[in-house]
Parts: structure tokens; sequence; C-alpha cells
């Protein structure tokens, strides 16, 4: 039992020395790959100081204390005991117990890590992009496998890969390597439906059951598909629990979305739809769609299959590791633990090949860097959609809070707008994915850049440092450029 004063469901760190003595332990075991899940995120969380520092006081395995500091200290539901003078000493056995874990295991470690394998190539001028990317596997921020793609004015200037598909293995990452692009498919979803808006199928303001009648029951009448897009339908999580057998079934899927009440009133809110968006969206193309196709059969047979682009793929097996923590009972427990069986946190089973047939428009793209990046080159350059319906995606429909986030994000039409602030651009139009995936563009500049990763890292578009400092690397040649300082060859 706790001390008097000392919440039993918390315990920030009480002393400042012993604090500083874990932190560097875990830095000592940050260069090993068996700590590679967790040992950067707690560096950084630690750095932070003291006052962020939540751990459990549960009986939990010391290294899945390291795993999840990151997304306890950013817990609102795990509360602060009042007083630091209450706080005492509680549990600091559990934190030494992780740091004697962490020293014994060094020596073993040290026979454990792989060389460094990198591939691809960079255009004259883009070079120091190719350092970053290396950097990240050398200072041990990219655990496994990545991709990192850029095109510039239709130009394919960075194609890079490396790592490992499978680090036990040691298979390497290849040209061709794909991954799980978890909600990155999103945005991938939201350009299928911008070109159904192009040729006039349907408009983003249309009311959902002028198309899909069925709809329009139990409150859904007045959702629109600029809503649906936007994450404002309400149908963040299903009352329904979802088998492998309905998710498979497009009919049933679209019986009990049918039959859903919205969990906040349609329009007046927003909160993340993690699954069900992928299931909406699908339904709305088969109702518009001259062909009644879903929504991969129509990526396959209009976009993918014309322009050679491998942005998804039904025969992938890979091996991918979860790294998140989500609190229970929880509007975002709710949204992603429905369907039980389709994991992307605590366990990941997104790798499951019969989970892949079933077209998942929401979570379950699978591609490379390469493809994602090649895709959004032909929205910039206008290839899919005209001028009219790209100046429609360059404004935002939300800005609100989020309710299943509880944090702002900006969205609409099926993609988030992702802060900027460099070359002259105040946003990226795309989509971030759980594990660091990211697919974006940047019409001012007429750059896409995407980055697929195996090795799932906790943090979302620059809150990952992974893909940040990439980002930053290719921006900073941008910028030189635009200034006069530079001309890299396009």
């Amino acid at each position: 039992m706790a001390d008097d004063g000392v919440n039993p469901k918390a315990y920030p760190l009480a002393d400042t020395q012993l604090s500083q003595k874990l932190l560097d332990l875990v830095q000592q075991a940050l260069n090993y790959k068996q700590l590679k899940k967790g040992a950067n995120e707690a560096t950084k969380t630690l750095n932070r100081g003291i006052s962020e520092v939540i751990i459990m006081a549960a009986d939990a395995e010391p290294l899945e204390i390291i795993l999840h500091l990151p997304l306890l200290c950013e817990d609102k539901n795990v509360p602060f005991p009042a007083e630091r003078l209450s706080m005492g000493t509680a549990k600091l056995s559990m934190l030494l117990l992780v740091a004697a874990i962490a020293l014994n295991l060094l020596p073993g470690l040290r026979n454990t890590r792989l060389p460094t394998h990198i591939d691809g190539s960079v255009q004259r001028g883009y070079e120091e992009v190719k350092k970053m990317f290396i950097r990240n596997f050398e200072d041990g921020w990219e655990r496994d496998g990545a991709s990192l793609a850029v095109f510039i004015n239709g130009t394919k200037v960075v194609d890079l890969w490396g790592g490992y598909a499978d680090h036990e293995a040691g298979r390497k990452w290849k040209q061709d390597t794909m991954s799980v692009t978890f909600s990155a498919t999103k945005a991938v979803t939201a350009v299928c439906v911008a070109v159904l808006v192009e040729r006039g199928r349907l408009r983003y303001d249309d009311l959902i059951s002028i198309h899909w009648p069925g709809f329009a029951k139990n409150g859904k009448e007045n959702i629109t598909v600029q809503m649906a897009l936007s994450h404002e339908a309400g149908l963040g999580y299903l009352d329904t629990p979802i088998t492998e057998e309905i998710a498979a079934d497009h009919n049933k899927m679209r019986e009990i979305l049918e039959n859903e009440t919205p969990k906040w009133e349609p329009g007046r809110k927003n909160g993340y739809h993690p699954y069900t968006f992928g299931w909406i969206v699908d339904q709305i193309v088969r109702h518009v769609d001259e062909k009644q196709r879903g929504i991969g059969q129509f990526l396959r047979e209009e976009i993918t299959g014309p322009y050679e682009l491998t942005a998804l793929q039904d025969n992938y097996w890979n091996s991918l590791k979860s790294n998140t923590l989500i609190p229970l009972d929880t509007p975002l427990s709710r949204a992603v633990n429905n369907p039980s069986w389709l994991k992307a946190v605590d366990k990941c089973t997104m790798n499951n090949p019969e989970y892949h047939r079933l077209e998942q428009a929401a979570a379950l793209g699978i591609g490379n860097a390469r493809s994602l990046a090649a895709l959004f080159d032909l929205v910039v350059s206008e290839k899919l959609i005209g001028q009219k319906v790209l100046k429609q995606l360059q404004h935002h429909y939300n800005n609100d809070t989020d309710l299943i986030f509880e944090d702002t994000i900006a969205k609409g039409h099926g993609f988030l707008y992702l802060p900027l602030h460099r070359a002259g651009t105040e946003f990226l139009v795309g989509h971030t994915g759980h594990g660091c995936q990211q697919v974006a563009y940047d019409l001012k500049n007429k750059i896409t850049i995407a980055y697929v990763s195996n090795g799932l890292k906790t943090g979302l578009y620059n809150l990952c440092r992974t893909y940040s400092r990439l980002q930053n690397s290719v921006y900073d040649i941008v910028e030189s450029r635009l200034n006069g300082r530079q001309f890299p060859i396009n």
C-alpha cells in the first residue's frame, strides 16, 4: 500500500539524483537493439524534467515501464499526487530494478547489433537528406527498417531504404519491401474520394443519404460526405462488435453502419475515427461509383494500376512490433479496440494476411514510401484531379479539439493539415500514421514526401523525431534553393 498522500496510480520520480542515474543508465542502453522499443522515448521523456515523468505502481515488468514512459507522461487520466512533499520514495525500488536489468543486459546486447544497411539514391544537391537517413539508423532512432521518398516538381529526388524487414532473421529492407501504412492509408482513401469528386460523382457537401438512403437512420440523416471525411460523423467507435466475418462482408458492414447511432451530435464536434472512417468511406464509394466498386478495387483499377504504383498489396507479410499503451475505458480505447482482433497497439495483429484482404481503407493500406510519394505527386501535378478540386483540398474543414485524442488537429476532405511554416508554406496536406508513417504534399513548392517504417515508434508527424529530422533536412535544401544559395538539379 502506498504512503499517505501518494496516489496509488502514479508516482513521479521523487529524487533528482536517482532520476539522473536512471537517465544515465537508459542512455547507455539506448545504443543496444534489445531495448530498442523504449529506450529512445524514455530518454527523451526523462530529459523533459522530473515533473513530467509518471511511472506505474502496478505489478509491471520493468522493461514495460521503460516502454510506456512516454505515453504515461502524456496520459491525462493518470493524476499526479497533490503535493511534491507527499511523493516520498514510493516505488523507487522498481526504478532501480529497471536500471539493474539494463546493466545486466548490456554485455549480451553488444553481440546482437546488425550492421547498418542503407541503399537507394538521391539526386545531386540532396546528399544531406541521405546523411540524415543514415544517422537515424546509426543513432538508434530507426530501430528496424524504413523507406523515404521525395518528389519535387514531378521529379523523384530522394529514394532511400534501409535497415531490416526482419531484424531477428537479418532480412534486409529492399527496394520493393512494403509495410503496413496504418492511418496514412486514410490519405490514399481521401485521394480516391477526390477523384470521384473530380469526375462529378459526388460533392463534399452532399448529404451521405442522397447517395446512400439507408444511412439516414438514428440521427444520421444530416451527415455530409465532408463531415464523415473530417471525423464529425459521431461514429468514432461502434456499439456492435465487429468480427472478422462481418468485416469481410461489406453488406453486413453497411447494415451495421446504417443502424448505428452517433456518439455525439454530427457536425458539432469532431473525434478521430480510427477504423470506422474506412468502412464509412468504402460504403460511400460503393454507392457513388458507377460500377459499385469497393475502395480497394477502385484504387487498383483507376489509380495504382494505370499509373503502375504499388500503393496497396494483399500478399504482404512482415515483422511489425507495437510500443503503445492505451488507457482502458476511454473514447480512444473504444475507438481502437473494436474490432478487438485488429490491433495496432499493445499487441500488433496488422500483419495477418487474412486481414489485408479486408481492404480496410482507414488503417490497412500496404506499400512503400516510393509508391505513396508518387501517388501524391500525381495529385500535385493535377494528373488525378484538376485545379478546382485541388484548391478545395487546401482548406481544412475543422480545427477544434478532437474528442478522441483530446488534442487539436486540423482535418478536412479525409486529410490532416500538418503545420510546417517553412519555405513559404503554412501546412502540409496528408496524413500521419501509427508508428511514424507519413505521407503529405506541399502544393506551393510542389513537394511530396513519404516515410514508411516497420520499427514502430511513438509520436506522430513532427513529434516523431525520426521523421522530423528527415523532413527538416529536405526543407533546409528547399529553402537554400529559394534563397539562391544552392540549386539542386531536378
